[in-house]
């Protein structure tokens, strides 16, 4: 079913769909999107966008007049001066911004003398494509003019992934029902400058200079342009030639332009008849201030037309097949049962592919080459999201990009000095050149751990590749001049049992900023030393000489990488022993949760809180922009505990606002692996289609390279279960219930593994290399070359989907779990409200439920006439409970909920402890008078509790009452906000009730009546816990 998928796509249907399950309709291969609203132009050209790492040009309509059309050159950026009021030592003194250049993708139509312009006549029929085989943009207009001429126009263009320089347009006009001459006037247009920022900072800059035409020309076969920058001594050229195609058109003349150069070519047109238009772009440019002569650019310029015009454009065409064919060769992709999906996938794996440079001189921007968006800035994920992808699907273009990371090293070294470091490199947090571009150093240079995600890219990239002479020439250099630069920001604190403490950073998560030892920050720099101490050691038995020259260019010791050894195994990793998670950093779990009249409305869209909040206001609160510790997890997590991942997945889970396009992914990948296979799905989806359904609201600005990213670690690291283990692929493959099936691809050394998983398991197939050792659900095996392996999914294994460990309590809420005394409450506060002349409806007794009892009076005195004081609300309450506990003195066994008494009961005989976490202070008389007071091990007082739920610390105290870890805990509730304190306080939950209420609950049941504890721990287990044997126990 596979194989048959990937080579025989389905008919392509309108549009893109937006529900992740397609309907067998949609061509994986090929996207195509119908709209005609100008609304929504800008979204089309980042998605129909085409480059190949050293150009990118816009999705724009040949015939149009958008103002965000535009072209880019990676190597095309302007300088400009950063100002401040107050400018202290170290700060970044100046920006580099993307700027565009000459866009030459213009051709203006005439009938007549008459100009097409296309909003003043109707739209017949419309559509692009992108071929993704084919890496061709292609598309087509039926047009009627206000004079009620048709005509049909298809255009296709490919920016070669051959020629980083050349641009190619295939234009072609057929009239419908006119009859006269018609004028393409082809153009290189000049008159697009960079946007201006406004109030959204990630698009737009206050540039100081850019581009300015120096000179142009233009003759019948070659018309050009040259810009150059005005600080940062950048210059280029454009040069366009043409070839008409049948003998229709003729050269009319060729001219300066207001912006530009123009060709004019005429023709005549009658029903039926077409002309077509070929057109060949080529641009050359110098490095910033290169001492390249002019007359060179234009000879390089000159050189790549003839070169495209002796191929013409259709063998251009075979040339852009053949180069993206290793491209889906080494991703192997199908999906069986979800072709729109796969459409994705392949979509978002293009756009890295074809936006990362290839040749050393840069890396992956966060918007690629497909928008303004972060002035063009390389950032940290390009090594943390993008360059895993790359790393086993096209490993060339992962060491192009660490080729940059060295190729800038010695600004690297700069910025460290800047930053008051006497040796070391620290790599700047947003830049083009090398230089730090951040003006604010809390969320800019602060982040220390980009030098982390360089050194962990690296060694991936030689896991997977194998290339150590990369290690050798370029990867030693950077890991042990970045790694130096831990030893500086931390230290061994005395005070914390010399463990090695990282001090005033910001790690991935911008809504905390400059804290005392950021756990992502910790770990991968712990990773980060090991590594570098790793290398060390191998650089000096394998290449002693490179080794020594390279200490002593450096002034590198042994002593030095010692210390590297003694503060990775000392660093500072703490778990906070109520929670049981890995605080985020000191002071993180200190702080109060965001309020909800601070976080987004429902309704708002999305509005991230750094564009509505002081980020002060940000910082004093425990909320998380995006995934921080869940990606230490992720990246370097393999010696953590599942059920220890669990936990910290469901306590960063309910503080995490998503304003990143970078956070679901994470959150995705995680969920799958600890078993939580809906959220692992929803997180995939939101990653996928951030750009497709443009779910942040500015695909405008350009794509968003590193969700793309995301989306194939969704699907490989996440439900294919990926990480290197000990320089070896280790896969865990499980299947999503959306899917019949699944394929992909992994290039690994010599290897490339296909990875097949459907219904009946996972088959492992050598397609290329002799042998290839990998671990299968931490299982090492050995596949050689053309063996299949035929092994059990990891969610096909029992208890995997609960990576807790043994079961050995069960904590019960009491109100509408064991008994519905909800209906006591709700009369004794109505006849308080009633008796009180306070305001009582039924959104306030909803809002009352599983809050405790002075907590529940604040609510309903929230619209009280006048202010109470202590000593009255103290009487209030106190009279609330004699009304409650005068109702309750009449219940009896009778008022049990159906199957609760059973439940209990069975969860005793199954040898497992019981308590109860109830919010009521008149717990232990109402189990005494429900006669069941005598099966609970522990009830927890409620009156010594402060917070209530949704905080864990009821749940906490009932576990610590029982003697048991929370992880080895069920608790079970009927209310979101007792679900949400279950998992904050790292148990399983239960959910009582109706399952749109209590979605985020692991199970939700009617009631207790059809709770069976077998459900949760197997026979052999609970004869085991019933003799006291599986205290510490892990389930696997």
């Amino acid at each position: 079913m596979l194989d048959r998928l990937a080579s025989a796509p389905a008919a392509a249907v309108d549009v893109v769909p937006t529900s992740g399950v397609g309907t067998g309709m949609t061509d994986p291969w090929t996207l195509i999107r119908r709209g005609t609203d100008p609304a929504g132009f800008a979204q089309d050209e980042s998605l129909f966008a085409l480059a190949n790492g050293a150009l990118g040009v816009r999705g724009g309509l040949e015939e149009g007049d958008s103002p965000s059309q535009a072209s880019f050159l990676s190597a095309a950026w302007e300088r400009t001066p950063i100002e401040y009021h107050e400018r202290f030592p170290g700060f970044a003194a100046h920006t580099d911004t993307r700027i565009p250049v000459a866009d030459a993708t213009r051709i203006q139509l005439r009938l007549g003398d008459v100009p097409v312009r296309l909003a003043e006549g109707e739209w017949l029929d419309f559509e692009r494509r992108l071929d993704l085989r084919e890496g061709c943009y292609r598309r087509f207009l039926r047009w009627r003019s206000p004079a009620g001429e048709t005509l049909e126009i298809e255009a296709e263009r490919i920016v070669s992934l051959d020629e980083p320089g050349l641009l190619a347009l295939r234009y072609r006009v057929r009239s419908v029902d006119y009859t006269g001459p018609v004028t393409l006037e082809s153009a290189i247009s000049t008159a697009r400058d960079a946007a201006e920022q406004g109030d959204d900072p990630r698009i737009g800059t206050r540039l100081d200079g850019g581009l300015h035409t120096v000179d142009a020309a233009a003759e019948p076969d070659f018309a050009w342009v040259r810009q150059q920058t005005t600080h940062s001594g950048i210059r280029l050229a454009c040069a366009q030639a043409h070839r008409a195609q049948d003998g229709g058109l003729d050269c009319h003349f060729a001219n300066l332009a207001q912006h530009g150069v123009v060709h004019s070519y005429t023709g005549m047109l009658t029903p039926g008849q077409a002309v077509t238009l070929e057109k060949y772009v080529a641009y050359a440019w110098t490095e910033p201030h290169g001492d390249d002569a002019d007359d060179a650019l234009l000879a390089r310029t000159r050189g790549i037309l003839e070169a495209a015009a002796h191929l013409r454009y259709a063998g251009l065409l075979e040339r852009q097949r053949q180069a993206l064919a290793p491209l889906w060769d080494g991703a192997d992709l199908a999906i069986d049962g979800d072709a729109a999906t796969e459409q994705a996938l392949r979509f978002n794996l293009f756009h890295l592919f074809q936006s990362s440079c290839r040749d050393g001189q840069g890396s992956a921007a966060a918007k690629g080459l497909t928008g303004e968006g972060y002035e063009g800035h390389y950032f940290w994920d390009a090594e943390a999201f993008i360059l895993p992808v790359l790393a086993t699907v096209a490993p060339e273009l992962a060491r192009g990009m660490l080729l940059y990371r060295h190729r800038i090293l010695d600004r690297s070294r700069r910025h460290a000095r800047e930053l008051n470091h006497p040796r070391g490199a620290l790599y700047a947090w947003r830049t083009i050149s090398g230089d730090e571009c951040s003006a604010y150093y809390p969320g800019g240079s602060a982040q220390y751990h980009i030098n982390a995600a360089i050194a962990w890219a690296i060694s991936l990239y030689v896991d997977a590749s194998g290339d150590t002479d990369f290690l050798r020439d370029h990867g030693a250099e950077i890991l042990f001049e970045t790694a130096r630069v831990w030893l500086d920001i931390g230290h061994f604190n005395a005070r914390r049992g010399d463990a090695f403490c990282i001090h005033e950073v910001t790690g991935p998560d911008e809504y905390s900023a400059l804290v005392d030892n950021n756990h992502y920050t910790n770990r991968m720099a712990q990773r980060h030393l090991r590594d570098a101490a790793a290398t060390a050691l191998w650089m000096a038995g394998a290449a002693p000489v490179e080794y020594g020259a390279l200490c002593a260019r450096i002034g590198l010791g042994e002593d030095e990488v010692a210390q590297w050894r003694r503060a990775a195994e000392a660093m500072y990793l703490p778990e906070d022993p109520r929670l049981g998670v890995f605080p985020q950093d000191d002071g993180f779990l200190d702080r109060p949760r965001l309020p909800d009249h601070l976080a987004a409305k429902p309704g708002d869209g999305k509005h991230p809180l750094l564009l509505r909040l002081h980020p002060l206001t940000i910082y004093r609160h425990q909320v998380c922009k995006q995934a921080d510790t869940l990606l230490a997890l992720m990246l370097a997590g393999d010696g953590v505990e599942r059920a220890a991942k669990r936990r910290n997945f469901d306590y960063y889970e309910s503080v995490t606002v998503h304003d990143s396009t970078l956070s679901a992914s994470t959150f995705g990948v995680i969920a799958a692996e600890v078993g939580l296979a809906a959220k692992a799905w929803r997180y995939f989806q939101d990653s996928l289609r951030v750009d497709l359904d443009d779910s942040h609201g500015n695909a405008a600005h350009g794509v968003h390279m590193a969700a793309m990213a995301g989306s194939w670690l969704g699907l490989v690291w996440g439900f294919g279960g990926f990480r290197t283990i000990d320089g070896q692929p280790a896969l865990a493959p499980r299947l999503p219930a959306a899917w019949h099936g699944y394929r992909f691809g992994l290039r690994w050394g010599c290897a490339q593994l296909r990875v097949e998983v459907d219904a009946s398991g996972v088959r492992y197939t050598l397609l290329r290399g002799d042998t290839l050792a990998f671990r299968h659900d931490g299982r090492e095996h050995t596949i050689h070359a053309g063996q299949t392996l035929r092994l059990p999914r990891a969610d096909a294994i029992p208890n995997r989907r609960a990576p807790q460990p043994a079961l050995q309590a069960v904590i019960f809420d009491l109100d509408g779990v064991i008994a519905d005394t909800a209906v006591v409450h709700d009369a004794a506060w109505r006849r308080l409200a009633q008796e009180a002349g306070l305001p009582f409806d039924a959104s306030i007794g909803e809002r009352l439920k599983g809050v405790d009892r002075m907590g529940s009076l604040d609510i309903l005195l929230e619209r009280a006439g006048r202010a109470y004081s202590a000593e009255e609300k103290l009487a209030l309450g106190e009279r609330k409970n004699d009304y409650y506990r005068e109702q309750i003195q009449r219940f009896g066994p009778d008022q049990l909920l159906p199957g609760a008494r059973a439940a209990i009961a069975a969860v005793r005989a199954a040898g497992l402890k019981v308590g109860l976490a109830s919010a009521s202070r008149n717990a232990p008389l109402l189990l005494e008078r429900l006669g069941v007071a005598h099966l609970f091990d522990y009830i927890v007082d409620a009156a010594h509790i402060q917070r209530s739920k949704p905080d864990p610390e009821i749940f906490l105290a009932a576990a610590a009452g029982l003697g048991v870890a929370p992880a080895a805990c069920l608790g079970v509730e009927d209310a979101a906000a007792g679900v949400a304190s279950i998992h904050a306080a790292g148990m399983a939950a239960v959910g009582i009730g109706q399952p749109s209420a209590l979605a985020q609950a692991e199970t939700v049941l009617p009631g207790l009546s059809a709770f069976r504890i077998e459900d949760f721990i197997s026979s052999e287990e609970a004869s085991r816990a019933a003799s006291g044997e599986a205290a510490s126990d892990i389930a696997t």
